[in-house]
């Protein structure tokens, strides 16, 4: 599948079954506008209608990234904000579809990462950096403040110190901090950045997909509810599992000391 939107592109790799989507402004460093959010809901409703499709490659993982080589991508199209496009695009916000998208979605960021761009980046189940990328929120100079989560998202990866501080001064702040204060899962050095981005993604495409739809469902409910339920909706995931053939495939091929083949099912 290769599908060309108008802001965006989405590729879909039937061997290993891992999407790609790819927010395609590069003039404008992939910013944000009312088209780009809409076609990052339908780059992942193609690819999930492509995971429904029974004779396909279940799929594995998403990746997100931004076209050119300044920037995975810079915030907001300022130049087409208003307040009521703001809140449209809120309304439908490709946050809470990145966020609630089954398979892991992975921001491999390169560039400037800024504002709804970090919030995107931030509604990802993983964030792989270049070294020489930057990140921070410059709302506050704008006289506002990250509406879509930024704010709730860093004070839970690095605490409100952080937050606070990103929020309240706009400064940019670089991915070895980032990766410090826990924004960012892995900083690459930039010559190395491709190779071990794919090198991730393989790692990751080639688990047992229903398992990692299960484990990001149940790291969702771990932030949304008490322990006790949290706990008893584990427990309901795992006796799910092990009426699947990729768990009758798990534990056959760690009997016979091979490496399993899941199908997804």
């Amino acid at each position: 599948m290769d599908d060309t939107l108008d802001a965006a592109t989405v590729e879909f790799d039937d061997e290993r079954g891992v999407g790609t989507l790819t927010m395609n402004r590069p003039d404008a460093l992939n910013a944000l506008n009312g088209q780009l959010r809409d076609d990052i809901i339908a780059g992942l409703e193609l690819l999930e209608e492509r995971n429904e499709d029974a004779d396909g490659v279940a799929l594995r993982a998403v990746v997100l990234e931004g076209a050119g080589e300044k920037a995975f991508c810079a915030g907001a199209d300022v130049g087409g904000f208003s307040d009521e496009s703001a809140g449209d695009s809120l309304a439908r916000s490709h946050y809470d579809v990145i966020r609630d998208f089954p398979a892991p979605v992975i921001a491999k960021i390169d560039g400037y990462c800024l504002g709804g761009g970090l919030e995107t980046a931030l509604a990802c189940d993983f964030r792989l950096a270049s070294e020489g990328s930057t990140f921070g929120f410059p709302e506050v100079t704008l006289g506002i403040l990250p509406g879509a989560g930024g704010i709730q998202y860093v004070e839970k990866l690095a605490g409100p110190a952080v937050a606070k501080e990103l929020a309240m001064t706009g400064e940019h702040i670089s991915a070895e901090r980032a990766a410090d204060e826990g924004i960012v899962n892995h900083v690459y050095a930039d010559d190395e950045f491709e190779d071990e981005v794919e090198a991730f993604v393989t790692d990751l495409a080639g688990q047992a997909p229903l398992a990692i739809q299960a484990i990001k469902k149940s790291a969702t409910m771990a932030v949304q509810t008490g322990l006790e339920e949290g706990l008893e909706y584990d427990r309901q995931l795992f006796e799910g599992l092990l009426e699947t053939e990729d768990h009758a495939e798990g534990a056959a091929a760690f009997s016979e000391d091979r490496e399993p083949e899941f199908d997804g099912k």
